[in-house]
């Protein structure tokens, strides 16, 4: 059953220490925590709401608050002063923590962060109190700087993709890395759902929206992928290139 059992309820339940604590032992984050560490977390976090394609935060923002989702997809991107294009530089699923950079000395947000096609709910943890938290314990500060290590490893690798793979192969990517980190298994094939549009995989692998459609039906054509709004299913994960 989970928390969050309804919209009428949802609010009192994430607002609840009780809610906050059976989310608390759910992220896996914070299995290293003392029962009495998760519960200065618990009193420390603020239980919040973003409907459908609402910040979180803006570029420009103060970055003195982290934030951990327990529903819902945000999207992590920069706009271009020149042309108003977006890129998407990182897509967060429940149990993450994104708007960390504060924690390594971000005074004001770099990027933005947005709710995409559903509701999110989230909890926000003040920075001070969280470097505290991580002061107090250091298996959680290891696990942290472990989290950020990976960001900016995943963060260089989407830069040498951009250099040196073309269009189509960046989209192929993306496809069986989410399927590969997301992705339910239905026999012998694998299920994705998501809430992208094409734009979006466009802004995420750098490419067009047009040239996003020409590949995945091209994959649909040759059989190695089948899609409709919101699905992808990729029939044979080690052919998919």
């Amino acid at each position: 059953m989970t928390i969050y059992a309804s919209n009428t309820r949802k609010k009192n339940l994430g607002n609840s220490l009780e809610a906050k604590m059976a989310f608390i032992e759910r992220y896996p984050l914070f299995s290293c925590l003392s029962p009495e560490e998760k519960m200065q977390l618990a009193n420390q976090m603020e239980h919040r709401e973003k409907i459908r394609y609402g910040f979180v935060y803006e570029t420009g923002e103060s970055s003195e608050v982290l934030y951990l989702l327990a529903e819902g997809a945000i999207k992590i991107g920069a706009t271009s002063s020149h042309d108003g294009k977006e890129v998407i530089k990182a897509l967060i699923h429940p149990l993450a923590m994104f708007g960390e950079l504060g924690l390594v000395g971000e005074v004001r947000r770099q990027e933005f962060a947005q709710a995409m096609k559903e509701e999110v709910v989230l909890f926000a943890v003040k920075v001070e109190d969280f470097r505290r938290l991580m002061r107090q314990n250091f298996e959680l500060c290891n696990r942290v700087m472990l989290y950020l290590g990976a960001r900016l490893s995943l963060a260089e690798q989407k830069m040498e993709s951009l250099i040196f793979k073309d269009a189509r192969t960046r989209i192929v990517d993306f496809i069986k890395d989410s399927v590969s980190d997301r992705g339910q298994r239905v026999g012998y094939e694998m299920l994705l759902r998501h809430s992208l549009t094409h734009q979006d995989i466009a802004n995420i692998t750098c490419t067009s929206r047009q040239t996003v459609t020409l590949v995945l039906n091209e994959l649909r054509k040759s059989d190695l992928i089948y899609f409709n709004r919101g699905k992808i299913l990729v029939r044979d994960l080690a052919r998919l290139m």
